[in-house]
């Protein structure tokens, strides 16, 4: 299959500052595309020891399928490296960080820079043992605030919990209901 011919919504590249416009964010952010940007990346190193050149890690989001030729006229205006399609944004989002690879620097997740609208929540789903830690993290605020009503549970999640917590909550509202009422 030729590049040309693939179509995503969800695309990945490197971009390295000393070949990037100095307005890169800028013209990222004049897009309209909900991007992603990774801590700068300038203590990755090769498997002999030497240091990789500095990098940024980006993820373009666009609204529906669009081509390679596309993503690569964007990557080509900033003088970078051919995209990547991608197929899961969340890892991708997490290796920003280095999240899952202990042997790798890592880097802080405050660091991520987020560009019209992006979050991540859209792009994961929560597996099992994240919800059920969420559900459990709820029972606890449930004692600790003594909420005795399910629409306060809800109005309390919205307004001071993140928004899993709030998916969590609502799309479990018998378990919470019976919980509270018990």
């Amino acid at each position: 299959m030729k590049c040309a011919n693939v179509k995503k919504r969800n695309w990945a590249f490197v971009l390295y500052p000393d070949s990037a416009p100095s307005d890169w964010i800028d013209q990222l952010q004049a897009t309209g595309l909900t991007c992603a940007i990774s801590p700068l990346h300038d203590r990755d190193v090769n498997p002999d020891g030497e240091c990789k050149k500095a990098h940024y890690h980006i993820i373009l989001c666009y609204a529906g399928p669009t081509s390679y030729n596309v993503v690569k006229s964007l990557t080509d205006s900033l003088n970078q490296p051919i995209p990547q399609a991608l197929e899961q944004v969340k890892g991708y989002y997490r290796y920003f960080t280095h999240m899952d690879n202990p042997d790798k620097y890592q880097y802080d997740p405050v660091d991520i820079r987020l560009i019209n609208g992006f979050d991540i929540a859209n792009y994961s789903e929560l597996t099992r043992s994240e919800v059920a830690n969420i559900k459990k993290q709820l029972i606890q605020l449930i004692r600790e605030y003594c909420i005795t009503e399910y629409s306060d549970f809800m109005d309390f999640v919205m307004a001071q919990c993140e928004a899993s917590a709030f998916d969590v909550a609502s799309n479990n509202t018998l378990f919470f209901d019976r919980y509270i009422s018990s």
